[in-house]
């Protein structure tokens, strides 16, 4: 019965354009995150301009490119670019900071 069901599914599949939206995407949102970040030392700052940064670039393309003659506007290029730099946001936000948490250990030298 599975196999007979199989058949009649599809996947769906991802275009390379779409790929190379969302790692454009995660690419902005980094560098944005790693910037505001080393200036200001506030994650959520950090976070919230990094994710907007990749958002408004991916808009910015898009409506750019529905300017041109035989385009329009792909709202999926722009999810995945957006997606990219949430996606980016979220794990260096993750991994932001950590280091004052850990215990710090005291070396003692004996001569």
């Amino acid at each position: 019965m599975l196999v007979l069901i199989s058949g009649h599914c599809k996947a769906q599949t991802i275009s390379k354009d779409d790929k190379l939206h969302f790692g454009a995407g995660a690419l902005i949102s980094a560098t944005t995150y790693t910037i505001v970040y080393s200036t200001t030392k506030n994650k959520k700052k950090a976070f919230w301009y990094s994710l907007g940064a990749s958002t408004f670039v991916g808009l910015a393309k898009e409506v750019y490119d529905s300017s041109k003659a035989n385009n329009k506007f792909d709202g999926g290029e722009w999810g995945a670019t957006t997606l990219g730099g949430l996606t980016a946001s979220i794990s260096i936000n993750i991994f932001t900071g950590k280091n004052r948490n850990r215990k710090k250990t005291k070396m003692v030298l004996i001569d």
